[in-house]
């Protein structure tokens, strides 16, 4: 069990309702100051994919930009059929993102992609599944996410074969609505083959035809950047989801296409066109994604789920009519030919990249998708992790390359390489205290003041609020939630921000939200008086049973902290205290998250509120000891608190 696993149990166990500290202050917490971690899963294989065991350290040499590092910490980890740990035993009204999961194994997720997968594919994918789930059932714990329009987390860790059946069935099959119909070749023609079909060559129709193709690319266009941010977006998802999980995570990944452009579209050439319109621009969101995933350890194989493809240029249900000579330019076979040809090969490229940036393994262009499975499963959970400290400490938000060398011949290594040196974190001015404060004295809970209230803004945790998404786990939470008042109150708290289209009404019961978080997924950074600084962000959404969001309590905290309060967090935890008033009659949840501003961390728990609503109120009172604020004086941006955080 890794050092930062064991923490965060200590933390989720400890009884922390009421929020006290004992008397006697805690031991000191020593942290590595500026130390940057990078950590590399590689697998490694024989000439037939047979999983290599028992070499060593000794074995491999890593490279960081061509420079020579030293490894620092070197493990062995193989398939394994550790079962989960059991959940843990929390009181009524406590509840946590905490997943628990086997210790020292690789965690497998398959995500079914119906956004870039056509409906004929996707029956496919189901098939193959079901295959795989008869004959080959997981013994280790696999989840199944599904995107369609948003992604869904269809059935969570689990090793238990009913479930994921039951999950992979409850997958409904559709129609993507930002697919074209010509990829799979159903004979359907744009409205500029049907008018150059009837009007033949002639030079006004012909302009005419031009512009229609410029406005189909562009329409196409728009589409395929649309389907590569919801992607993209899903990704990032589920990399915050499985952050807070230790070890290497398979993503199995069905699609049937990649919507990344990276060519100018040929076929658009002419007086009346532009080639580079359809050029859609996604390099930054992919970028920000491979980083998330890469700090996950998260290794990407992704299937093809259409198997076997073959041009639909040769399809049987082409129509013939737009190859008609008499009607179309001559070389209008060939440019269909190459239009299908460079869209197949961009697909696969992008597939090969993302796993090969990952340390995962692409399955294209084959009919065997349940044995992809198969092997994606056993691949992955035979594994090195090596880590080293780079020599070249500046972060500066550059990609770093990562090289593996064995010194043994005959094997391949699947590994990622490279990621992203974070830059330095940006800070930003404090807020203005009205007063300042002493150091807490010893006994006082650990809390943050209250700052006023924001409006809810859109930002990096905008999907991680969204009700029913995958709870992210970067920043393990710890929940309490209780009816703050007995009695009905028939005004909203003046605190909490109604969504006005709602058209939300008294009466109301007022709720205390307690949020416990892990201080060691927070990025500190440091003052010049030996302190501490945060920027959090704090948020209570209420939801109605069909996702309505109709309610909110959302506060913005950037503090700093003196040596010893920074202390005592570190030990006990990092409380808040948030209120918010939930309409009485009705079905409603609660979607209670935490952002770290600096590290871009999310961590986020969902709760019923019928299973509240019956609960005692807090037995003690909720102080909030002040906290020191920061001068106006430059801040110190020389080194960033780090913790041997990984990368």
């Amino acid at each position: 069990m890794s050092i930062r696993r064991a923490a965060i149990l200590g933390l989720l166990v400890e009884v922390i309702f009421p929020l006290a500290i004992a008397q006697t202050p805690p031991a000191v917490t020593t942290l590595t100051t500026g130390t940057k971690l990078v950590i590399v899963d590689v697998v490694v294989a024989d000439s037939r994919q047979n999983p290599i065991h028992n070499l060593t350290a000794s074995d491999f040499s890593v490279f960081e930009n061509g420079a020579p590092e030293r490894i620092k910490t070197f493990e062995e980890h193989s398939a394994s059929t550790a079962k989960a740990e059991p959940p843990l035993n929390l009181p009524p009204g406590t509840f946590t993102n905490y997943t628990a999961a086997p210790a020292n194994a690789a965690l497998n997720i398959l995500l079914l992609d119906t956004l870039n997968t056509p409906l004929t594919d996707q029956t496919y994918v189901h098939n193959q599944l079901r295959l795989f789930l008869k004959n080959n059932p997981p013994n280790a714990p696999l989840a199944i996410f599904g995107l369609g329009s948003r992604l869904w987390l269809l059935q969570p860790f689990t090793a238990d074969p009913r479930l994921l059946r039951a999950a992979i069935e409850a997958k409904s099959l559709k129609n993507s609505p930002l697919l074209e119909n010509t990829a799979r070749g159903d004979g359907s023609q744009s409205l500029s083959e049907q008018i150059q079909e009837v009007e033949g060559n002639n030079l006004t129709q012909t302009q005419v035809v031009q512009r229609l193709k410029q406005f189909e690319a562009d329409h196409s266009s728009t589409a395929s950047q649309l389907r590569a941010r919801y992607t993209l977006e899903a990704l990032n998802q589920i990399a915050r989801y499985l952050g807070g999980m230790p070890g290497r995570k398979n993503l199995i990944w069905f699609s049937g296409s990649f919507p990344i452009n990276v060519l100018p579209d040929s076929s658009l050439l002419g007086p009346f066109t532009d080639p580079f319109a359809p050029v859609a621009g996604s390099s930054d969101l992919f970028r920000q994604t491979t980083r998330l995933l890469a700090q996950s350890q998260v290794a990407v194989y992704p299937v093809g789920a259409g198997g076997l493809s073959t041009s639909s240029v040769y399809s049987v249900e082409e129509s013939g009519m737009q190859y008609d000579t008499r009607t179309h330019p001559l070389d209008t076979f060939a440019n269909n030919v190459n239009s299908a040809s460079t869209e197949n090969a961009d697909n696969n490229i992008t597939m090969q990249q993302m796993a090969e940036q990952t340390g995962g393994h692409a399955y294209i262009n084959t009919n065997g998708l349940a044995t992809a499975v198969t092997q994606s499963i056993a691949a992955g959970s035979n594994y090195y992790t090596l880590t080293y400290s780079p020599t070249d400490a500046v972060s500066d938000g550059k990609f770093r390359k990562i090289q593996l060398k064995l010194r043994r011949d005959g094997f391949t290594m699947a590994y990622r390489r490279g990621y992203y040196a974070d830059a330095p974190p940006a800070t930003s001015a404090p807020v203005e205290a009205s007063r300042s404060a002493p150091n807490p004295a010893p006994g006082s809970p650990v809390t943050f003041t209250a700052l006023k209230p924001a409006p809810p803004v859109v930002d990096a945790m905008h999907n991680a609020m969204i009700f029913g998404s995958p709870m992210p786990t970067q920043i393990t939470l710890k929940v309490m939630v209780v009816p703050a008042a007995k009695k009905p109150e028939q005004t909203l708290l003046a605190s909490n921000y109604a969504i006005a289209s709602a058209n939300i009404s008294g009466p109301y019961q007022r709720y205390d939200v307690v949020i416990a978080a892990d201080p060691s997924a927070i990025e500190f950074t440091p003052t010049a008086d030996g302190g501490r600084h945060a920027n959090l962000q704090f948020r209570t959404y209420v939801y109605t049973r069909d996702g309505k969001l109709i309610n909110t309590s959302s506060r913005v905290r950037e503090e700093d902290f003196t040596a010893a309060l920074y202390n005592l967090a570190l030990h006990k935890g990092l409380f808040l205290h948030q209120q918010i008033s939930v309409p009485l009659k009705g079905e409603f949840y609660l979607r209670i998250g935490v952002h770290d501003v600096t590290a871009d961390h999310d961590g986020v728990v969902e709760v019923p509120v019928d299973s509240v609503k019956d609960l005692p109120a807090l037995a003690v009172p909720l102080l909030t000891p002040p906290l020191r604020r920061r001068s106006k004086e430059p801040s110190d941006e020389s080194g960033v608190v780090n913790a041997e955080q990984p990368h």
